[in-house]
């Protein structure tokens, strides 16, 4: 039973070396460099609340008080 749990033990280890060295890789650079910039892409929380803030009188799509 020592035997198996070495090699199970073994090939996890491998199998994470393997994915660090895939992640880290020159050829995931730019992959890697866009997924940092993602959440400085995202709307600023300023401008979502006040573009929710309409000018009284005004109807956005969708808003029907008939």
């Amino acid at each position: 039973m020592g035997i198996v749990n070495g090699i199970v033990t073994l090939v996890a280890l491998i199998t994470f070396l393997a994915i660090v060295v895939w992640a880290f890789s020159k050829g995931r650079k730019k992959a890697n460099k866009d997924a940092s910039m993602l959440p400085f892409m995202q709307p600023d929380e300023d401008n979502l609340s006040n573009d929710k803030k309409k000018a009284p009188g005004t109807q956005e799509k969708g808003d029907s008080h008939d």
